[in-house]
This record gives structure tokens, C-alpha cells and sequence, in this order.
């Protein structure tokens, strides 16, 4: 007989029970007359055992079946709460301590602007004006270290107008390593900013798009008309007339610079006087887009820019994107033929307010570019 004493109690009754069934089978020599007894008896063992060993089959299945339940509960329970997410009608983004966004409900793209497939993957705060881009960073990893809940108030940059009420607190879902920050977005006022559809979606013809499309035709043949009249021989001037055109209708600032090895400012348009006299006296050497577009000839499209640095510091030792409220920038070197000279850059900005360059503005300018080069080397 095998020692089963290691099971326990189990074991032994087991044990117990093994000793009984070898009788039984010992008592098949009895005569027939007592045979009856033998056979209620083995019944009794049978029916002990089936009541002993069926709770432990239910416990045991339990056991394996039990997590793959749970897990599939899960999974339920997340698909039910990232619809409530992206229903929710307040906006709202789940970003890391970085600010960096992993989701952003539909309220949110509305209120902001921005897509989310867009959104994700970039800080929350290259969406806000730069005044506010340090200070939601500070207040969102001070949440995620534990510090508790924060709020303070932002403005957007494409609205900088409409000042918004952040809330930030900070959330530990069971599968993460560190806390995720959730930011409720409120518009202060009765008025919250509503971004505009984006254009084309309709069945019907889209007419704020055609506008544009004329508007764009109506620029390139203006600047055409500007560089044909440009004197001969004179570098500069063509380069000063391209900006002229550009500055106002297209762009709320026009840097124009001269040159590629030595690359020269040679013109400044922008609202601001002081902001104008400052990125005046810039040298351009300092702007690493400027030098990266004159040496490269490599054109850069930068919608809410992040890094503040993109185009160096003014006189004034100011970020030149933060002076001048940058929302967007187009820097596009002059080159007439690709494997040609540089012959300068021209760096584009618009501000808060103003809706960013398009890819087709981008296109429009990069065939003005080639223009202008043409212009400058007669």
C-alpha cells in the first residue's frame, strides 16, 4: 500500500479508503448469499467518494478557468470605460508626469482643436500660449510625484483670448508603473472657444476652401508681378519686395535674410515695434532653422512649435517664438533649381489668433521661394 500521509487529512482518508476497496475485492470469495452486503458496501465507498473528490474537481476547474473569467470581465469593464471617456462631454485628456498626451476625448479635439491621433504623442502643453507651457508642466508632475490635486488656469494658443480652467488629479491604473495625470478642460465664461469643422467634409462644395485656393492664386500672382518689376542687379531688393508681399496678407511676420555661407538679415516685418527691432538685430547665425534651411536647403513647416529655441533669442536674449507669439512658422530656403546656390531664407510667422499654414500654403511658398531665388540672381 503506498504512504499518501503527505496529503494531509486527505491523505490519510484516502489511504483509508484504498484499505477498504482491497477488502472489498478480498469479499468477492464469500458466498453468493452475502454477496448483496459486499455490494451495498462498495456502493456506500462509491458514493463517499464521489461527494469527497466533486468539490475538489469544482475547486479545481474554478482555479484554472477563474483568471481567464476575470481577464475577459476586464477587458469588458475597459471597453465600457473608454466609451464613457470618449462620450464624456466635458474635455478631457489623460496625460503622463512629462504632459506628454495618451488619450484625448472628443470634447477635448473640440475645445482645442487638435485631432487625437494628432494630440497623442505630444506634450499637452505645446497646445497652450508659451506663458502657460511651464507651469502646467510644473503642475502636472507635481501631481504624478503624489503631491495631490492641482488646477490653474491656461489659454490655448490658436485662442489665446479664452482663458481655461484646468483641473489635474492624478490616477493609478492597476496594470501602470507610475501615475497618470487626468486634465478636465472648462472654458471660463459662457462662451467656450468651439473650433471650427475641418474643411472639406461636407457632400457640398466647401466655399471658405475655394476662397482660400483664390486667395492663393491671387498671392503667387501678386509676388510675380513684384519680382518681374525688381531692378536688376539688386539682391536685396527683391528679397525686400518678397517680404513687403508676404507681410500682412499671408503672414503676421516676414523675416527675409541674404546668403548662405554667411547668411545676412536684410528685412523685418511684424507688428510689435520693439519685438521688431530686437529680432532685427538678431544675427541669424543664432537661429539654428535659419542655418539648418541656408546650408541645407531643407524647408520646415512647424505647427505649435515646442522647442521655444527653434529660432535662436532676439537682442533682448528672448526666445525669438516666444516674442513674437509664434503659432506656426514656415522657413524656406531660396534655391531657383534644386543642386543651385542658396540664395537666402525666408521665415514666416503667424500668431495666436490666426489659423496655422496649411500644407497648401506650404506648397504655394515653396513655388515663391524658387520665384524669389530667380529674382535675386538676375
Amino acid at each position: 500500500m503506498p504512504r499518501m500521509e503527505y496529503f494531509g487529512d486527505f491523505g490519510e482518508e484516502l489511504t483509508d479508503f484504498a484499505r477498504r476497496v482491497a477488502e472489498l475485492k478480498a469479499a468477492r470469495a464469500c458466498p453468493a448469499h452475502e454477496l448483496p452486503a459486499v455490494l451495498d458496501a462498495a456502493l456506500f465507498e462509491l458514493d463517499h467518494a464521489v461527494r469527497r473528490l466533486w468539490p475538489r474537481q469544482e475547486r479545481t476547474r474554478a482555479a484554472e478557468t477563474g483568471p481567464s473569467r476575470t481577464a475577459a470581465a476586464d477587458r469588458q469593464e475597459q471597453q465600457l470605460l473608454r466609451a464613457v471617456f470618449q462620450r464624456l462631454p466635458l474635455a478631457v485628456a489623460l496625460v503622463d508626469r512629462e504632459s506628454v498626451v495618451r488619450r484625448l476625448n472628443f470634447a477635448a479635439t473640440t475645445l482645442t482643436g487638435v485631432r487625437a491621433g494628432y494630440a497623442t504623442g505630444r506634450p499637452l502643453t505645446g497646445f497652450l500660449a508659451h506663458a502657460d507651457r511651464a507651469a502646467l508642466r510644473s503642475q502636472v508632475a507635481a501631481v504624478a510625484r503624489g503631491e495631490g490635486d492641482r488646477g490653474l488656469t491656461v489659454h490655448l494658443q490658436q485662442n489665446p483670448r479664452a482663458a481655461i480652467r484646468t483641473s489635474l488629479t492624478g490616477l493609478r491604473p492597476g496594470s501602470e508603473r507610475h501615475t497618470t495625470v487626468l486634465v478636465l478642460l472648462q472654458p471660463e465664461g459662457d462662451d467656450p472657444p468651439v473650433a471650427p469643422p475641418p474643411p472639406g467634409t461636407g457632400s457640398v462644395p466647401d466655399l471658405a476652401e475655394a476662397t482660400r485656393h483664390t486667395a492663393l492664386l491671387d498671392l503667387v500672382d501678386l509676388m510675380a508681378r513684384e519680382l518681374i518689376g525688381a531692378p536688376v542687379g539688386d539682391p536685396d531688393e527683391a528679397l525686400r519686395r518678397a517680404a513687403r508681399t508676404l507681410y500682412g496678407r499671408f503672414a503676421d511676420w516676414v523675416i527675409a535674410d541674404r546668403g548662405a555661407a554667411r547668411v545676412v538679415r536684410t528685412a523685418v516685418l511684424g507688428a510689435d515695434a520693439d519685438a521688431l527691432r530686437d529680432i532685427a538685430a538678431q544675427d541669424p547665425a543664432a537661429s539654428p532653422l535659419v542655418v539648418e534651411a541656408a546650408r541645407g536647403g531643407s524647408p520646415a513647416l512647424l505647427v505649435r512649435p515646442e522647442d521655444p529655441g527653434a529660432l535662436g533669442e532676439d537682442a533682448s536674449g528672448a526666445p525669438v517664438l516666444v516674442r513674437a507669439d509664434v503659432t506656426s512658422l514656415l522657413c524656406v530656403p531660396l534655391v531657383a533649381a534644386p543642386g543651385e546656390p542658396v540664395q537666402g531664407v525666408l521665415t514666416l510667422f503667424r500668431s495666436a489668433g490666426r489659423p496655422a499654414f496649411s500644407l497648401a500654403e506650404a506648397r504655394a511658398v515653396d513655388v515663391m521661394s524658387r520665384h524669389v531665388a530667380l529674382a535675386m540672381r538676375r
